[in-house]
């Protein structure tokens, strides 16, 4: 692993560090950085796509993108480095990351030229925010196991479904959906994928109350959506390998840059030093200080496997299945370090009703970190994921893999 910039790397941070310094106002030490990637309301969208616009015309959007889409024909590792510099400010929240991150690459892969041209640079300069319209309520983590079907009807195709669990739908403009095209092959060869308008009227989205409070995620009613054959994203039947694409770069997006999720181990620190326990500040307790160091070098630990897929990009490759390690720590850990800053603040971290003072920030990382733990795949399947991929042990035994789904 190279933990340090190139020449060129170095050159890079600095000026991408002088135009943020320019353009945006950095965050002081008491000012908590960015972890969300979802809007809370629709001012926070506002703000979003301006700051993308500003961006996308100063050439800082979508960097890893072709020069001929807007983008800026870097490296991935420099985008890595942009995300660093970037969080050293006090911008709006990332509601692009799905559209830019997940489902541009994918249509750059699988798409038509019409389609790359159409949304593309809609996607970089804020236009369109995209949803991914993947997991449904009969499915569990078995995303092959979709039911929301699609219908040939000469040039257009009738959709019908529901999805769940997706992330900004309510304010999103488009969405990327796999649905079932052939029942009668198996499940992971039937499924074909699709571009689609939020704004249609056959679409129903529903916003679901999350025990933190907050409702990012949504229910979303698929009910006879027309969509002509121009909007299918790869080939029929092919799903399963577009959403393959998605699903590798989700997985690096969630991962890599973002080693400690939300909350870092070291503001645990700060808390510790100003509540008390048996009548002394908390960090003077040899036990509180054994739990925050454990959590630092945890904490260390993903960083740290995060700078060797960094490197691996900075050679010119592409992310791969070790995105699922820093996906499976990541969530045990916040959902951890969460647990223990609501344990050192007492009864507070139960009635504090300020969203945004610190008590009420430990809370919300505990409330918030299941559901990080089943987004973008559940534990079970990026461990799935390790042991097959990474690790080379034998595959799990799939007694439905090739069964026809109408038969299961």
């Amino acid at each position: 692993m190279d933990f340090s910039d190139s020449p060129e790397e170095a050159a890079f941070r600095a000026k991408a560090s002088d135009w943020l310094d320019a353009n945006a106002t950095r965050r002081d030490g008491s000012e908590k950085a960015q972890d969300h990637f979802m809007a809370r309301d629709a001012d926070e969208v506002a703000r979003a796509r301006d700051w993308q616009a500003r961006k996308a015309e100063a050439g800082w959007a979508g960097l890893t993108w072709p020069r001929a889409f807007g983008g800026r024909d870097a490296t991935p590792i420099e985008q890595v480095i942009w995300n660093q510099e970037e969080g050293r400010y006090a911008v709006p929240p990332n509601v692009f990351l799905i559209g830019i991150g997940l489902v541009g690459p994918t249509v750059m892969i699988h798409g038509t030229d019409d389609q790359k041209t159409t949304f593309l640079p809609r996607a970089l300069t804020g236009e369109d925010i995209w949803c991914q319209l993947f997991s449904e309520p009969a499915a569990g983590s078995d995303l092959a196991g979709i039911r929301t079907r699609a219908r040939r009807e000469g040039d257009e195709w009738v959709i019908s479904g529901q999805k769940v669990w997706t992330s900004g739908a309510h304010y999103s403009t488009h969405g990327i959906l796999l649905a079932r095209t052939d029942p009668q092959v198996p499940k992971h060869k039937g499924m074909t994928m699709f571009l689609v308008n939020m704004s249609d009227p056959a679409i129903e989205t529903r916003p679901i109350r999350q025990i933190s409070g907050s409702s990012s995620f949504n229910e979303v009613f698929i009910d006879d959506l027309r969509v002509a054959d121009s909007a299918r994203l790869g080939g029929e039947s092919e799903g399963w390998k577009v959403a393959l694409t998605t699903l590798m770069n989700e997985r690096f997006s969630i991962s890599v840059g973002r080693a400690s999720g939300g909350a870092r181990a070291e503001e645990l620190i700060d808390l510790a030093t100003r509540v008390e326990r048996n009548g002394r500040p908390a960090f003077e307790d040899g036990e509180v200080r054994a739990r925050i160091a454990d959590f630092i070098a945890r904490q260390r630990g993903l960083e740290f496997t995060s700078y060797r897929v960094m490197t691996s990009l900075s050679r010119g490759d592409a992310p791969g299945e070790e995105g699922s390690i820093g996906k499976l720590l990541l969530g045990k850990l916040r959902q951890e370090m969460g647990a223990f800053g609501m344990e050192l603040a007492g009864t507070a971290a139960g009635i504090s009703a300020k969203s945004g003072d610190d008590v009420a920030r430990w809370r919300n990382e505990y409330l918030t970190a299941p559901g990080n733990r089943i987004a973008g795949g559940s534990d079970e399947i990026q461990r799935t994921i390790i042991g097959e991929r990474i690790l080379g042990l034998p595959p799990e035994i799939r007694v439905d893999k090739d069964v026809a789904f109408s038969e299961l």
